[in-house]
């Protein structure tokens, strides 16, 4: 089978001076010119078999006045050359640096062989497949892989002369990115990487490893106390939330609303943010660190086969920077405005390996969701920045995830962006995936701008004048509202007064309606009954008179005394009269309730309130 296209080991010189491949390859030196990036060949950090050491040279056009070798003349050790990644420019516009970092083996893993090698002269890695004797058909896919960043930090063998501690990453990557905060700039530092590959190690540490997150603060207050000795005012404001399972949480809310689940907005000017998060002002290290210690305790982490203590979130740690500084001697204030954005992704995971079931297997799913559209976005991004003078820019699709929608800004946006690709020493195929990632994370362009404002004294007076005279207005106004909505309150005091006299006369006639309807009621049964009983009294006396007048008076006087008086036709009269003197007076009163719902109704309208 043919080897793989891979221009890097291919391309000669097309001029009839000496092959580059004659020129001896740098073996122990370091390179100066830092502002000085490769230059961008189609082929450069390709991953590629690997090659006699000659042909690394041929990867790189020699630039005229400079020595032969990658990036520049020799320098003294402890200076590196940033590479195509590099954010470390003048302008602010440049590529996100990425630099890649192995961690030590674990316990698990003793015994085991290492894939990785790094040249810490070159700054290349190169990863060897875990079964080298493979046939001569398998040998492209047998074959080393080679890719160049621009650091690689071998964190493997404390005990190795090029051993990256914790410091070491910090002094390259982070008090770099600091000095970008201080200069107005936003930045962003995320770890990629499998899980369990060293991305929380690399961020946050421990209390006796700190990490790149509380390196950063310490060395913040550290500076902002050098800058306050210049009269420069300085506040420092800080936010920690995670996206779990496609879902923002803040971690700093407390332990009664970090479960709530807070949206994401996008500003014209700000950019995608998270709407209500906690945001808290913060003077010195030690709150830092009392906010971080409640996010950490509060993250969601669990137990995989593939680690111990696995993030189950991406986790943003941020902090807001302003800086205020007077000058007595232009009359002008001086404001910059920058925000640091930490992230520890969580790691790609494969269930076969991890073990995940149930939750955690759909908390896996959810993060390779995001990650898988992390590296299409950086792929979008690399394209897109490969072409740039395109009249049809692709999409890019920032919001097929939370994550890549917050992160929008600091991938191919305003912000100068590092990536640090935390990677196994024993996992082929998923450190291969993530050097991948990060080789293409390295062509991304960012657009970083100083966010800062200068104002002179004269165009300061203006605005306070114009502030002040708007304070005016709104003090004016709010008398103004406060006479009317007082007076509002009294005419509304009355109004309810009157409506509730209106209301107790309404219930008044309505409770004395149903209690003359009730007697009405039992005036007419009563007068029924009564009418029922004369009748039969009627009928009654007709028969005793109707058999007094056939037969003699037999009766004696006892059974003459027994029998009871009758009422009379005068006594039904004047039932009758009584209850059409009952009808009346309810007439009267439903006249009377008819005019108070009358009444009521007009006071309502008047006052625009409803009669219900």
């Amino acid at each position: 089978m043919s080897r793989p296209h891979t221009p890097t080991a291919r391309a000669r010189p097309q001029s009839r001076g000496p092959r580059a491949s004659a020129i001896p390859r740098p073996s122990s030196m370091y390179f100066d010119s830092p502002r000085l990036s490769r230059p961008k060949t189609p082929d450069m950090g390709r991953e590629s078999p690997r090659r006699r050491p000659q042909s690394v040279v041929g990867m790189y056009p020699v630039v005229a006045g400079q020595s032969p070798g990658l990036a520049g003349s020799p320098a003294s050790p402890g200076t590196f050359s940033p590479g195509v990644g590099s954010a470390n420019n003048n302008n602010g516009s440049g590529n996100v640096k990425v630099v890649v970092r192995v961690r030590p083996f674990l316990e698990r893993e003793q015994g085991g062989r290492n894939l990785i090698e790094m040249n810490p002269h070159t700054q290349s890695t190169t990863i060897h497949h875990p079964s080298p004797g493979a046939s001569k058909n398998d040998k492209r896919n047998v074959a080393p892989r080679e890719f160049y960043f621009d650091r690689s930090f071998n964190s493997l063998d404390p005990n190795s002369d090029h051993f990256a501690s914790q410091e070491s990453v910090y002094d390259n990557i982070g008090s770099e990115f600091l000095d970008h905060n201080m200069e107005g700039y936003h930045t962003c530092i995320f770890a990629y990487g499998q899980t369990g590959s060293g991305k929380s190690y690399t961020m946050m540490g421990n209390d006796s490893n700190p990490g790149l997150i509380p390196r950063t603060c310490m060395n913040l207050f550290s500076r902002i106390d050098a800058l306050m000795a210049e009269n420069v005012s300085c506040t420092v404001r800080i936010s920690y939330f995670e996206v779990y399972n496609e879902q923002v949480r803040d971690l700093l809310a407390g332990s009664n609303k970090n479960n709530t689940k807070l949206r994401v907005r996008e500003s014209p000017t700000e950019g995608p943010y998270v709407e209500d998060l906690s945001e808290f002002t913060v003077k010195n290290y030690n709150q830092v660190l009392k906010y971080m210690t409640q996010g950490n305790k509060a993250r969601a982490t669990a137990s995989t086969k593939m680690n111990d203590a696995s993030s189950r979130s991406h986790a943003v740690f941020t902090l807001v920077v302003k800086q205020v500084h007077f000058d007595p001697d232009s009359d002008a204030t001086e404001e910059k405005v920058s925000r640091i954005r930490l992230v520890d992704l969580a790691g790609s995971e494969r269930a076969t390996t991890s073990g995940a079931t149930g939750a955690r297997l759909r908390e896996g799913s959810n993060i390779n969701k995001s990650l898988t559209t992390l590296g299409r976005v950086i792929a979008s991004l690399a394209a897109s920045s490969a072409m740039a003078k395109s009249s049809s820019p692709s999409v890019i699709p920032y919001r097929d995830s939370v994550l890549t929608w917050l992160l929008k800004d600091s991938l191919g946006g305003n912000s100068k962006t590092a990536m640090v690709a935390c990677i196994s020493p024993t996992d082929y195929e998923e450190t291969l995936s993530t050097l991948r990632y990060a080789d293409q994370a390295k062509r991304i362009r960012t657009r970083a701008v100083i966010n800062q404002d200068i104002v002179s004294g004269a165009d300061r007076d203006k605005l306070v004048q114009e502030m002040q005279d708007q304070i005016n207005s709104l003090q004016t106004s709010l008398m103004q509202y406060s006479q009317q909505s007082q007076q509002k309150e009294e005419d509304s005091s009355q109004f309810k007064q009157e409506l509730e006299k209106v209301r107790k006369a309404i219930r008044f006639y309505e409770e004395r309606a149903i209690t003359e309807e009730n007697k009405r009621r039992a005036i007419q049964t009563e007068s029924a009954a009564i009418a029922r009983h004369n009748k039969l009294l009627t009928e009654h006396l007709r028969e005793i008179t109707n058999r007094t007048t056939a037969t003699p008076p037999t009766t004696t006087a006892k059974a003459t005394d027994s029998i009871t008086p009758m009422p009379t036709t005068a006594t039904y009269d004047e039932f009758k009269h009584e209850l059409d003197s009952i009808t009346a007076s309810v007439g009267c009163l439903r006249d009377d309730l008819r005019q108070s719902r009358s009444k009521f109704q007009e006071l309502a309208s008047r006052w625009g309130v409803s009669a219900a």
